[in-house]
């Protein structure tokens, strides 16, 4: 599998933090940070597609109430109507 480019980001912390992170040395703060926002964007995207799910199936309850709410109605009966009514 071929590694896709990366692309720099930045982002600013508190300098405390930024302090405390500079004495733990040892830590990839880069890895750690990919992770943090990997696990957020999966997370969000997750919630997404659940929205989406849930957008689906209550459009899906209220196309077949307003079906129901619907009379008897022949689309061939229509077209001949509007033909009849044409004629003259």
């Amino acid at each position: 599998m071929a590694r896709e480019l990366s692309v720099v980001i930045s982002f600013r912390v508190d300098r405390r933090l930024k302090e405390r992170m500079d004495r733990l040395r040892h830590v990839n703060w880069s890895a750690v940070v990919r992770r943090a926002i990997e696990e957020v964007v999966r997370r969000e995207e997750a919630m997404m597609r659940r929205k989406d799910r849930s957008a689906m199936r209550a459009a899906a309850i209220r196309t077949d109430a307003l079906r129901r709410e619907v009379p008897v109605w022949s689309g061939v009966e229509e077209i001949r109507r509007w033909r009849e009514a044409r004629r003259w």
